[in-house]
């Protein structure tokens, strides 16, 4: 399945509980698409790849099990608080999306 698709579900999934939106052509980060709760985005899908906000220590965490990297917004400075998912993960997407979306909207 392509990152594409596996987005689309993840969207048909996720998008239309409450507060959660989907912006199918995203501005932020160079994204082709964004999930947000009370506006502000938890997910979306940057150069093929799942891009997640999560707490720093859970994205080190991540980083160090080989799960992902740390995402750059194209600046030259990784992004503590955001997560890159490896095609290669066994990570399913909807729980780590899920976690972000709770993430972002106990920050708010």
């Amino acid at each position: 399945m392509t990152p594409e698709l596996r987005y689309a579900d993840l969207i048909r999934k996720i998008a239309g509980g409450p507060g959660v939106t989907n912006l199918s052509q995203g501005r932020g980060f160079g994204s082709s698409g964004q999930l947000k709760i009370g506006g502000r985005i938890f997910a979306m899908l940057v150069r093929d790849q799942l891009v997640l906000k999560l707490p720093r220590e859970r994205v080190d965490h991540l980083v160090k099990q080989g799960e992902g990297t740390h995402f750059d917004a194209g600046k030259g400075k990784p992004m503590r608080e955001w997560f890159v998912l490896s095609p290669t993960s066994t990570k399913r997407w909807l729980p780590l999306a899920q976690e972000a979306m709770t993430f972002v909207k106990e920050e708010s």
